[in-house]
């Protein structure tokens, strides 16, 4: 930052900015945290000289508060995978359901939405479609801050919900899904690409790009043919940037099927593997005829959804990446035995 030259590119200057800042406001945590632990250290060391029984309560009281910020401190430490601290790129897909299953994608990223600005993130959308009456069929985000990927890639799976349907005149009860990928947008990724695989195509805007929205061909979505793997991008101004941005989304998409293929490939030499079904979603949200919101890989569940559906997600966080942690801590120890 102190270089002479480090605002020329003021994008680039802006990112790095704000990673000091967050740094700084992380180490500045820690330092709080030691210096309330060396506190309470002073303070019974005096109680325990004054042998003063009176002040136990008050020790013990900080003591459990020091716990709690710690806990908080050390979530930090979870986010070590190499990508953690990359922007995301998340998409919402609408499950079968119509008007209900489209009604649940645009929550979901409500949800996902009001977490990220808790985190004072910087969210884009890159390209949206609408359904004719209510909710979204399909949305595709970009979020950058401080380790994006690493808390949202814990929302990646098929979240179902069980309520009461708003859009049903006999007020019955209904159960829709909606699916969610979340990748980490890869700066420079070794890939190389042959132009003949793609298929480039534009087509107008329709939600967000400035005064080009509905009157030039500006939005662009690129077909990778041998996986049809796709990615579309339509809020840049110009047809250039649309292309751009949508090459690098369709380049980190195929670095990761790249790398979930030689996962799945080790699963089945193991003998573990199991393929992904539509039916196996990560997360209920049921609102009737209980409230109540459950993670079915960690078994963590809370009854208060209005927080939860709110952008409260991080107990959820915590709890997968914790889960993550002692799976494969137990796969190192099971290797190792078998060695």
């Amino acid at each position: 930052m102190e270089a002479t030259d480090f605002w020329k590119d003021q994008e680039h200057a802006k990112r790095i900015s704000k990673q000091a800042a967050a740094l700084r406001s992380e180490l500045d945590m820690w330092k709080t945290f030691l210096d309330d632990v060396r506190d309470l250290e002073s303070f019974t060391r005096l109680a325990h000289d004054q042998d003063d029984v009176m002040l136990e309560d008050d020790i013990r009281d900080q003591f459990k508060i020091l716990e709690k910020k710690f806990s908080r401190l050390e979530f930090q430490t979870l986010f070590s995978s190499e990508y953690d601290d990359n922007p995301a790129i998340v998409s919402i897909h609408a499950g079968s359901g119509g008007t209900e299953a489209q009604d649940w994608t645009q929550i979901l990223l409500r949800m996902i939405s009001r977490f990220c600005e808790s985190k004072d993130w910087d969210v884009v959308i890159l390209d949206e479609s609408r359904a004719e009456d209510v909710g979204l069929k399909k949305v595709t985000i970009r979020v950058e801050g401080r380790y994006a990927y690493g808390y949202l890639k814990s929302e990646a799976g098929v979240h179902r919900l069980v309520r009461i349907s708003p859009f049903d005149a006999e007020k019955m009860r209904h159960t829709t899904f909606a699916l969610m990928e979340v990748i980490p947008e890869l700066e420079e990724v070794e890939l190389e690409l042959d132009e003949k695989d793609l298929r480039i195509d534009t087509f107008m805007a329709s939600g967000h790009g400035g005064q080009s929205v509905n009157t030039t061909y500006s939005a662009v979505r690129i077909v990778h043919e041998p996986t049809k793997t796709t990615a579309t991008c339509q809020n840049e101004r110009s047809q250039q940037q649309n292309k751009e941005t949508a090459l690098k989304v369709l380049k980190s998409k195929l670095f990761q099927l790249q790398k979930k293929e030689q996962e799945e490939e080790k699963k089945k030499l193991r003998g573990d593997y199991a393929a992904a079904e539509w039916g196996n979603q990560i997360r209920s949200y049921v609102l009737h005829p209980y409230k109540m919101v459950k993670d079915h890989r960690t078994n963590y569940e809370t009854q208060d959804t209005e927080a939860v559906l709110d952008g409260e997600l991080e107990p959820f966080m915590e709890a997968y990446l914790r889960t993550q942690l002692e799976n494969s801590d137990r796969f190192e120890k099971a290797n190792k035995d078998d060695d």
